[in-house]
């Protein structure tokens, strides 16, 4: 489940009286001590909701699935690679990093005169725990970490693979979280030990824990000095609406999620704003092949052709985005962020805004499909009736679904939304049991599309119909793909001419495939209380992807900010 999915997850609880109560007790009454936008305490504590709905478990372990917080606050990762915009990684823990000529050796030099918060040294060979312990647990590794580590010295080591691998730099070098070697070598089970007190180098240590809030509180001895947000206090309310209420009584400071009239953020809620920015892609995920299982029309090209064309996005995005979405390209490249890579090749380099039903009769007609006396086409006896899954509960995709409903049957297309729970739903995702899917493909560890292209295109990341895959969910194996995401794998990143041949091969073949029915690139908002506290990203300085529940891009946000009134 993506941070996006957890976010819509709650998104329609309704505010409980338990809930204000909670964050009256927890964050005090005691005034904004001359902050923002209401009663969020003191002017240097920042009141954090990320869309925990019920108590919080006490466990910090940054590898668990269950754990609430700590990646980049807690334990860092070596460098912070910025998603939403292209540019060189900010050293975290290490301050260089280089490849060999080959690409299979990748030497790191680990910041000096840093300690642990227990007071400990951290050295080299704590990166190298760290990355030994991955590898030896594949429940940990997400990333599929195959290096093997070498320590030079205390502030030198070199991890060795034994093929090219320079894309797996920002995955090792922004995503695994370095932990204690002296703490965590006697973990019997690294995966599975709840962490209770979490000892990590990061700009902040636990403070407070009850199970309805707890508190991060300013590490007085971190290495790039004391944060001047001196407490983080995350939150748990009852869901979007009690997200919004709390918002309106200025009792939160930074949450992600839509609110009513999202454009005046700044007339509905005095003292704050609000930013907006495009990373995930909203599409139609299509159970797209039979060789691996899948059934039903969607499984023809031509009927996938035929929705891309009939769907009128910028209808879609005015009924159920509130106009915060943007424009997808076919190719699945992100238009400003990866402009550079857009192919020539494309038909479309972005997707039609506007409905063409003509041109999606004349795909299906072409095809074989032929328009009964219903309206609704049908081929061999098949009707052209689809179903599409969506998560109950999740409002503006509901919404969007069944504007699509309409539209489609505009042409000749009769899609039917099916609601179920999120587990059901992920289940159904998962096992391939679904003709079409409403979710979003989401970014890599860096600003680069072959990670998207790796995860949901790459014929090794699916399975047939009936076994789980992940998160090829569309059951999409095309050779020429395969062959052209595993040659970039091997290519330096900066060698831009050797990489586009493969980039254009890729995205042209998702336009004539299209396993994934691009439908919009989605806004994601949050608000957050500028009147309290100055340094949050913006539109023209996007150094981190501006979410509340972004690891560990919240934590570069923590430490940029700094309470309006001086510390």
């Amino acid at each position: 489940m993506t941070q996006h999915a957890r976010w819509r997850r709650s998104r329609t609880a309704v505010v409980g009286a338990a809930a204000v109560a909670m964050l009256a007790a927890g964050c005090g009454s005691g005034g904004n001590g001359g902050g923002g936008g209401g009663n969020s305490g003191p002017a240097d504590t920042l009141v954090a909701y990320t869309g925990q709905a019920g108590d919080y478990q006490r466990n910090f372990n940054p590898y668990a699935p269950t754990m609430i917080e700590g990646p980049g606050n807690i334990f860092e990762p070596l460098f912070f690679y910025n998603v939403a915009r292209d540019g060189e990684p900010t050293p975290r823990l290490a301050t260089e990093f280089s490849w060999n000529d080959s690409g299979t050796e990748l030497s790191i030099t680990t910041r000096e005169n840093v300690t642990w918060s227990d007071g400990e040294p951290f050295t080299a060979h704590d990166v190298a725990f760290t990355f030994d312990m991955v590898r030896a647990n594949q429940t940990m590794n997400a990333i599929g970490f195959e290096g093997e580590s070498e320590v030079i010295d205390d502030t030198h080591l070199v991890v060795r693979y034994p093929q090219p691998a320079y894309l797996e730099a920002p995955s090792v070098l922004g995503k695994l979280w370095i932990v204690p070697e002296h703490i965590w070598g006697a973990f019997e089970d690294p995966a599975q030990n709840t962490v209770q007190e979490p000892v990590g180098t990061g700009p902040f240590v636990l403070g407070d824990f009850k199970p309805q809030a707890f508190t991060l509180s300013a590490n007085p001895t971190y290495w790039g000095g004391e944060p001047a947000v001196k407490n983080i206090r995350f939150v748990s309310l009852s869901g979007n609406q009690a997200g919004a209420d709390a918002l309106a009584a200025g009792q939160i400071d930074f949450q992600t999620g839509p609110v009513p009239d999202i454009h005046n953020i700044e007339k509905n809620y005095p003292g704050y704003e609000g930013i907006t920015a495009h990373i995930f892609q909203i599409a139609l995920f299509t159970c797209s092949d039979t060789a691996l299982g899948c059934s039903g029309p969607q499984t023809d090209p031509a009927v996938r052709h035929a929705i891309y064309h009939a769907i009128d996005r910028t209808q879609i995005n005015t009924l159920a985005y509130q106009d915060t979405a943007a424009e997808i390209s076919p190719g699945f490249a992100l238009p400003g962020r990866d402009d550079a890579v857009i192919s020539d090749g494309l038909t479309d380099r972005i997707a039609p805004m506007e409905p063409d039903t003509a041109r999606a009769e004349q795909v299906l007609t072409g095809a074989g499909w032929a328009k009964g006396g219903d309206g609704i086409y049908a081929k061999d006896g098949e009707k052209l009736s689809l179903s599409v899954r969506v998560v109950s509960g999740w409002t503006d995709v509901i919404t969007a679904a069944d504007t699509m409903t309409q539209q489609l049957k505009a042409a000749g297309i009769e899609l039917t939304v099916q609601q179920s729970s999120w587990n059901e739903w992920s289940d159904a995702r998962g096992r391939g049991d679904f003709e079409l899917v409403f979710d979003s493909l989401y970014p890599g560890p860096a600003p680069d599309p072959y990670y998207t292209y790796n995860y949901f295109f790459h014929g090794d990341n699916t399975a047939p119909a009936g076994e789980v895959a992940n998160p090829n969910f569309a059951r999409y194996d095309n050779p020429e793909v395969n062959a052209a995401l595993d040659a970039l794998q091997q290519i330096d990143p900066e060698d831009t001419a050797a990489r586009q041949p493969h980039f254009d091969t890729i995205q042209t073949r998702l336009e004539a495939d299209m396993p994934y029915i691009p439908v919009l690139i989605g806004g994601t908002t949050s608000e957050y209380n500028a009147r309290k506290f100055t340094g949050w990203p913006s539109e023209d300085d996007l150094y981190a992807f501006p979410a509340v529940w972004q690891r560990p891009d919240n934590s570069q946000i923590y430490l940029n900010l700094k309470p309006a009134g001086g510390e």
